[in-house]
């Protein structure tokens, strides 16, 4: 799951289910969009839709979690194209009040985006694989490289593997 379901009032989220992800709205509708139709990878942003320069935290997203009013503030998206029929998506989530470290929200996009270009995306509904998958990862870098983010990825699909 990404985001915040316990959110005062609702919140918006992300469910992985077996049959794909379902995005839980803060209306409380629900849209499934089935693992087969996710395709050339996916993008994850923090703290706006979308970002200049490629950014995986905007300067919000960031802001968001320190202390102050903007706390637990603007959520993120997830980015991807689907096809049948062929479009790009947004979805939307609400984050937890708590501080996310760039090199963990770039992580996450990299094992997301991996998954897609393995055919493998439907994993994340298996918690026994994600829990093998990212059990043992060192401390990320915000600095590190993308080849080492690439290593990082393929160490952690194969520990899923088991």
């Amino acid at each position: 799951m990404i985001g915040d379901p316990g959110r005062p009032g609702g919140g918006a989220w992300v469910e992985f289910r077996e049959e794909g992800m379902c995005a839980h709205a803060r209306d409380s509708s629900t849209e499934l969009i089935p693992w087969s139709r996710i395709m050339l990878g996916m993008g994850v942003v923090v703290g706006g839709k979308f970002p200049s320069r490629g950014e995986q935290v905007t300067l919000l997203g960031m802001l968001a979690g320190l202390r102050g009013p903007l706390k637990g503030r603007r959520g993120g998206y997830l980015h991807m194209t689907v096809r049948h029929p062929y479009e790009d998506r947004q979805i939307f989530f609400d984050r937890h009040p708590h501080w996310y470290p760039v090199a963990d929200v770039v992580f996450l996009e990299a094992l997301l985006s991996g998954l897609v270009a393995e055919g493998e995306i439907h994993r994340l509904a298996d918690t026994a694989w994600l829990d093998r998958a990212i059990a043992g990862l060192p401390p990320l870098k915000v600095m590190t490289t993308g080849s080492a983010l690439q290593e990082l990825v393929a160490r952690a699909t194969e520990r899923g593997a088991g």
